[in-house]
């Protein structure tokens, strides 16, 4: 177990010290947690740059080269996907919390980080942090100490929760969002020591992270982005009043993050055409003009920085970060319309690499492309309609 390197303390602020705890003082509720009396049988499979999708009752491996389903997990629920950053093990949001799949070994294990409503995933400076929208909850681990049980832990519990989200940083400072249920006005961040060092409350609606590179991370805002940089939090506002940016995709060699654009606070689903890039060396925002509506499920990154997005004309569109300019647009499905309720399938994107993953449910495909020429490497038909996809990432 890891010890907590000051004495436990009431907060200045008349806040519960577990609030103020950073992440190298997360080991107030330090646990090292495991999966079960015993450990569960290695598996025999071994699957070659395994990807996962889900689908209504089960889960999905796939091999990321032939594109073979190697294992069909029966799952129940609506369920959520995320690397878990150690390039086997994928962690599966279930109504309960983050379960362990092996996706390498294709084998769904017994250990969970219990979370009420678990929400983000964040893996950044070989780290990967989980948050509970439930409970506020903030778990972090070495994602390289999975496979055995689960990890020792650190934890650090949010003043309310909220649908939130927490980075741990190369220095061991903290970036989490704070808030409640009726709003999320910003972000704090804490110390090696578990001090508040910086706060603000520039950043309404608060949703999501990108990191980029060096060092600098991007929170959206309803009203433009929030950047933290060279141990500063700047905000960079919208060219409209209400122009919400929440999803986003960075690369941490590149200084550019590529964004969602929303511009209708009353929408019951707005169908945007334009994206965002913004540079976190000065914080700049541009809006790039796609032709085409996407979702939330559209945005990555290519091997060199350039910006991904699949379109509602079922084309993947590249664009130029570092000019906003949109250099190519391949065809790979086709035309499609984003359905109302977010958990709904929708053709999705995942990219790893130079291979953009594409998933095509309502014709039951999956397609592997090049994210320089647009060839589709490889397709395959599924034997289910997939939701989420994602792959086995460090």
């Amino acid at each position: 177990m890891r010890k907590h390197p000051l004495p436990f303390r009431p907060s200045r602020h008349g806040r519960p010290a577990a609030a103020l705890s950073a992440l190298a003082a997360l080991g107030l509720a330090a646990t090292a947690c495991g999966g079960g009396d015993q450990a569960a049988e290695p598996a025999s499979t071994e699957v070659t740059d395994a990807l996962v999708a889900t689908y209504d009752g089960g889960v999905l491996v796939i091999d990321g080269e032939s594109l073979d389903v190697v294992e069909d997990i029966p799952l129940e629920g609506f369920n959520r996907l995320n690397p878990a950053g150690d390039g086997r093990h994928v962690l599966v949001s279930t109504s309960s919390g983050f379960r362990v799949l092996d996706a390498v070994g294709a084998e769904l294990t017994d250990d969970e980080f219990e979370a009420p409503h678990p929400g983000h995933v964040v893996r950044h400076a070989g780290r990967t942090v989980l948050f509970s929208d439930g409970t506020g909850e903030v778990t972090s681990f070495d994602p390289a100490d999975l496979g055995d049980g689960l990890p020792e832990t650190e934890t650090y519990t949010a003043e309310e929760p909220h649908h939130g989200v927490a980075v741990e940083l190369e220095n061991g400072e903290m970036a989490v969002t704070y808030g409640d249920e009726e709003e999320r006005p910003g972000v704090l961040v804490l110390d090696a020591d578990g001090e508040e060092i910086h706060r603000s409350d520039e950043c309404p609606g608060v949703h999501g992270e990108a990191a980029a590179q060096d060092g600098a991370l991007l929170f959206g805002c309803e009203d433009g982005v929030l950047l933290y940089r060279d141990g500063e939090l700047a905000k960079t506002d919208s060219p409209d009043d209400y122009g919400r940016i929440g999803n986003q995709a960075g690369h941490e060699e590149s200084p550019y993050v590529l964004g969602d654009y929303k511009t209708d606070p009353d929408a019951e689903l707005e169908r945007p055409e334009r994206i965002s890039i913004t540079d976190t060396t000065d914080g700049d925002l541009e809006l790039v003009d796609l032709g085409t509506s996407y979702s939330f499920r559209s945005l990555g990154r290519g091997p060199d920085g350039e910006a991904l997005v699949l379109g509602t004309d079922g084309a993947l569109h590249v664009i130029d970060p570092e000019s906003a300019e949109v250099t190519g647009s391949h065809p790979v499905i086709g035309e499609w319309t984003e359905p109302l309720e977010w958990q709904d399938p929708r053709p999705t994107l995942f990219v790893r690499g130079d291979t953009a993953y594409v998933t095509d449910p309502g014709e039951k495909k999956l397609y592997a492309v090049d994210t320089a020429s647009g060839e589709v490497r490889a397709e395959t038909e599924l034997p289910e309609a997939s939701n989420e996809i994602t792959g086995v990432e460090e």
